[in-house]
């Protein structure tokens, strides 16, 4: 007898020691996380390797002992007699798990051990073998549980959640051995004589493993190499025995599995998985939508076991929402007295579902931590739930769009703020842009718990789209916190996806999604108006231009020249792309360029400045840091000497708590007049406070 170590993931080792007990009643185990251990032979070994359905590997043990330094491990290593279990002709790989106050990286541990095995041969006059990371012969495990390592011959070779069946797979493929635990721990593998629906099945993983369990086909019967294979100590006839007496007890099933998915692509890839498990006529395929499948199709009751996509961004997450929505709608009303079962890594995403969950699993697939819920379709989960009606959010973009009725009817524009944190608990501001709404939150108080500040997050994406009466995919959630520099500038996503709006005269073209800003500061639209009234004939120059949109203003304003400066390539090209959509011509510039560093040495005159600074900004390609409290006057003083005698510069910028330094000013011999209020469109009176601006003159 050997001690055996066999391995799953976490949060599945009381499972697997419950099937190790089933497959070997005759052993006793001994369970810690992620392993189950016992004293056993070659042949329940192998038993383990051919049938266990939730393990990733059998190791069996060699030689273990406590370590208290690194020549303890060496001389662990060296201790086993190599040459009787591998020729030195076969390449091997070390495997070290675990670390410890003296094995401090796994690495270090596994080049230990690799020693002690190539001096263990030296030691007996043998040739070293070589080492093979990419296909071993042998793999041997080194184990670290605190002070104690375990070592010998991993049986498994590959992991054992690798049936071999799958040839290909979606984007999120979902583990064997994971699938198998989501079946055992919804209650059909108790009762799989019911049918079983998989709506979103991918590749057909959670179908193909009830499949093989309906069929008694041991998951390992297709496998072709194993850890054992070039092994000295392994014994064929055994082996083959354990094979023959898995093929004999092969049924045909006559169990109800079906599995679609609404990707026609995915369903072809499911087909072949199972064609290749040999289950394929054991599951019934279909393209469909999980939203309209109705149980009546399946005749009796039975489990919905499924690993629905749970998104890895939060944009992602925003359209996934009212498809939970929808999907928990459909299970109240169609599914009753079903058991439901899903996988998730996003537990708050299934809350959309309205449904109460009887139970709740934590399991790893792969390095994603995840969490199968198990529903009972029946009692307070058949009620449907309309909220949607009596809802404070959604109650209040509706009376914000009232108030803002008349007010929208007379501008000349399509992109509009309407709502800025109006309750508390909704903490997100919603801005339209043409048929388009993007919801930017705030940063939570440190005083909101977290979770609950993404719960009420997913709350607004769940009733906005039904408030406005439009479709999920017209809103674009963007996740605002505080930024330092030009954080906020920075790129989010690679759509390049650039729509046209229009505002005053004026058309722009912005970027909902790729950028935590879309390229127009709607708060400045009273701010763009003014300048345009005020510039006709005048030289105007725009400093830090981001997309250039007070440029285009002050051109239409028929201003006689106008100059745009920003250090960003990408905005000038954009500021560049807004003057051909107005078909803006004349004597223009456009200047990549640190404004700090390129108003020092510049000398032109201007009838007309706007300055719009970020308040802080550690740029690599500024070659100091910014801050525009502490930078403002530097930066004033050096503009003021661009401004004609009788011209006027236009301060703002939106850093809270700003003070403009008026002694300071006043000794450069100008004039500031507040104009922020002024400044302040209808749609931004709630947050009086967005911006600050100023009129400056000489004196």
């Amino acid at each position: 007898m050997t001690t055996i170590h066999v391995t799953t993931s976490r949060g599945l080792d009381e499972l697997l020691d419950a099937e190790i007990k089933q497959l070997l009643p005759e052993l006793v185990t001994q369970l810690s996380p992620g392993c189950v251990s016992f004293e056993g032979s070659l042949e329940q070994a192998y038993t383990l390797c051919l049938w266990s359905r939730l393990a990733n590997r059998v190791l069996w043990e060699l030689n273990s002992g406590v370590i208290k330094s690194a020549e303890d491990l060496h001389a662990l290593s060296i201790g086993i007699d190599w040459p009787s279990h591998f020729h030195y002709n076969n390449s091997f790989v070390v495997y070290f798990n675990g670390t410890n106050k003296i094995i401090k990286h796994s690495q270090f541990g596994a080049q230990t051990v690799k020693d002690g095995i190539v001096d263990c041969f030296v030691e007996l006059d043998e040739p070293r073998p070589d080492v093979d990371k990419l296909s071993p012969d042998i793999a041997i495990f080194a184990r670290c549980r605190r002070d104690k390592i375990s070592i010998g011959i991993d049986l498994s070779g590959s992991s054992l959640h690798q049936r071999s069946y799958r040839q290909n797979q979606g984007n999120a493929p979902l583990k064997e051995h994971v699938a198998a635990a989501m079946l055992m721990r919804s209650g059909w593998g108790k009762e799989n004589h019911k049918p079983l629906v998989d709506p979103m099945c991918g590749s057909g993983t959670i179908a193909i493993e009830a499949a093989l369990i309906a069929s008694n086909i041991a998951p390992g019967l297709k496998r072709q190499h194993w850890g054992f294979t070039h092994w000295l100590r392994h014994s064929e006839s055994a082996w083959q025995q354990c094979i023959s007496d898995a093929q004999q007890v092969i049924v045909q099933p006559n169990q109800k599995i079906f599995a679609s998915d609404i990707d026609r692509e995915l369903i072809s890839i499911a087909k072949q998985n199972a064609d290749q498990a040999g289950v394929f006529s054991a599951i019934t395929f279909s393209v469909s939508n999980a939203l309209k499948i109705k149980p009546a199709d399946y005749l009796e009751q039975g489990y919905v076991v499924s690993n629905p996509p749970y998104g890895e961004r939060l944009s992602d997450v925003s359209e996934l929402l009212p498809v939970f929505q929808q999907w928990g709608n459909t299970f109240k009303q169609d599914w009753k007295n079903w058991q439901v079962s899903l996988l998730t890594s996003n537990r708050d995403l299934l809350r959309a579902l309205k449904l109460r969950a009887h139970k709740e699993y934590a399991m790893m697939n792969g390095k994603l931590e995840c969490r199968l819920v198990n529903y009972a379709l029946s009692g307070a989960n058949l009620e449907l739930i309309h909220e949607q009606e009596e809802h404070a959010f959604s109650n209040r973009i509706k009376k914000n769009l009232k108030r803002l009725k008349g007010w929208i009817k007379k501008q000349d524009t399509n992109c509009y703020r309407i709502y800025d944190a109006d309750l508390p608990e909704y903490n997100v501001a919603i801005d339209k842009y043409d048929t388009f709404y993007v919801v930017q939150e705030y940063a939570p108080p440190k005083s909101i718990d977290e979770n609950k500040a993404k719960r009420r997050l997913q709350d607004v994406m769940l009733h906005l789209p039904a408030a406005l009466g439009i479709a999920s995919d017209k809103v674009i959630l963007k996740v605002r916190e505080k930024q330092k520099g030009n954080a906020q500038y920075e790129k989010q996503d690679q759509t390049e996806r650039r729509i046209e709006v229009y505002e005053n005269g004026a058309k722009l073209l912005v970027n909902l999604w790729d950028y935590l800003d879309t390229g127009l500061f709607l708060d400045h639209r009273e701010t763009r108006q003014r300048i345009k009234s005020q510039v006709k004939g005048k030289d105007v120059l725009n400093l830090f231009a981001y997309t250039g949109s007070v440029s285009v203003a002050a051109a239409l304003g028929q201003a006689r020249s106008v100059t745009t400066v920003d250090m960003s390539n990408t905005y000038i090209d954009w500021a560049k792309d807004n003057f051909q959509l107005n078909n803006i011509s004349g004597p223009h510039r456009f200047v990549k360029a640190d404004c700090t560093q390129w108003l020092s040495k510049h000398d032109g005159q201007y009838d007309f400045i706007f300055v719009d600074p970020p308040s802080f900004s550690n740029s690599k390609k500024m070659t100091n840091t910014w801050d525009v409290q502490r930078d403002h006057i530097e930066l004033l003083k050096q503009a003021l000497r661009c401004l004609k005698p009788d011209g006027v510069l236009m301060f703002s910028n939106n850093r809270k708590g700003f003070k403009l330094d008026l002694a300071a000013l006043s000794e450069l011999n100008v004039v500031a007049h507040e104009i922020t209020q002024a400044t302040i469109p209808e749609d931004f009176k709630r947050n009086s406070h967005i911006h600050k601006c100023w009129e400056i003159k000489h004196a």
